[in-house]
């Protein structure tokens, strides 16, 4: 592993404030911005449309899709590039051929954009979205029981985030495959928070669809994010976008069929800078280490704040044990939580609050120092008073 404070020196935010917003927004390094500028730049130079242009974009997006690919071990094949998160999940979410009466399970922990997309299919389709009751059991009681007892005969796809976006727990993803997979049901995972903290095989772990993003843990530039389909589920999924990337085409240009990889769900002109810009992030943690030493030092962080939370009063941490994640995430008994919030950032502390359930979240980094932790502890320790 690199030296962290050297390592951080290349990431311009964390010069003039303490970060802790990873989970919603991570800062990008200065090497990520300028890759991004050059390719720009290059692209114009040579001109944006051309053989030239096309010979040199061509090779830097399948790049960018092997980075990502081997970030997941998986075969580059098996990516769809994607602008984000809710994208990758409207993509499996949309290209199940749904049928009425067919079910459709989420959490209760459920993005706000993934839950408005189950309610317009079951508009749409006539699907029966229910609900399972995850949130309670962050310090008690099995997640995959209660999936289990959700889980019917019909249910066609269950969509779950691997890491839960406002409590941090980690679900037992492999296990929660096995049930599912008894059941015949597809499995997507909402993977915002998951990817670029947690050491990933996407191949051994047996899910069907994995939705994630370059712009929060990665550090990457925001517009650029994947899908992974897992290749036994690709003919079971139709596109939900069609352009001329996810087609083959005759000698006339006429649509012939679809391509027989990821690109099966792209539309056509993707931002090849930020694609560049994403694959200099993810070169950027892998020199200071690898995923395995970043995620053991993001626990570390973890645990050492959850400790500190632990020992205010008028401050009660959700989780009861040190999260196996980034996000750490307590409630307050005496202020309302965005009061907080706001003078933390008039501090320039950058935390955030949650609605459900109310909450302030701190996302940790392995960029995290302790001592910007010990900092923001003081500040919340004299806030409170």
């Amino acid at each position: 592993m690199n030296n962290l404070h050297h390592h951080r020196a290349q990431f311009p935010a964390l010069s003039n404030k303490i970060y802790f917003n990873y989970g919603g927004q991570g800062p990008m390094s200065q090497v990520t911005m300028d890759a991004i500028d050059q390719s720009q730049a290059h692209i114009q130079n040579i001109g944006p449309f051309g053989n030239e242009a096309y010979s040199w974009i061509s090779p830097q997006i399948q790049a960018s899709r092997e980075a990502i690919a081997s970030l997941l071990n998986v075969t580059s094949d098996t990516i769809t590039l994607t602008g984000n998160v809710t994208v990758g999940c409207n993509i499996a979410m949309w290209g199940i051929d749904w049928h009425a009466g067919d079910h459709l399970l989420l959490s209760d922990c459920e993005h706000p954009g993934v839950i408005a997309t189950a309610g317009e299919i079951a508009r749409r389709f006539a699907v029966k979205v229910t609900t399972c009751p995850l949130m309670a059991t962050l310090n008690e009681g099995d997640s995959i029981s209660i999936i289990a007892e959700n889980i019917r005969p019909r249910t066609r796809l269950v969509v779950l985030s691997h890491v839960l976006w406002n409590t941090g727990q980690v679900l037992p993803i492999d296990k929660i495959v096995e049930v599912c997979r008894s059941n015949k049901s597809l499995l997507l995972i909402d993977a915002a928070q998951s990817v670029g903290v947690l050491p990933l095989n996407l191949t051994t772990l047996g899910v069907d669809f994995y939705a994630f993003t370059g712009h929060k843990w990665l550090c990457g530039p925001a517009g650029v994010g994947g899908l992974y389909v897992r290749p036994e589920a690709r003919a079971s999924l139709n596109p939900t976008f069609i352009g001329l990337n996810g087609i083959t085409t005759n000698s006339q240009a006429q649509p012939t069929g679809w391509q027989p990889d990821g690109r099966k769900y792209e539309v056509s002109t993707l931002s090849t800078p930020l694609y560049v810009g994403l694959k200099a992030a993810i070169t950027i943690h892998e020199q200071w280490g690898t995923a395995e030493e970043r995620y053991e030092r993001i626990c570390q962080n973890s645990q050492y704040l959850w400790q500190k939370l632990n020992s205010l009063s008028d401050v009660k941490c959700l989780k009861n044990s040190p999260p196996e994640s980034g996000l750490v995430s307590f409630q307050l008994t005496n202020q309302p939580s965005f009061k907080l919030v706001q003078y933390l950032e008039s501090e320039k502390i950058l935390t955030r609050t949650i609605a459900n359930p109310n909450c302030i979240r701190v996302s940790v980094h392995y960029l995290t120092l302790e001592s910007e932790i010990d900092q923001l502890i003081t500040v919340i320790s004299s806030r409170l008073g």
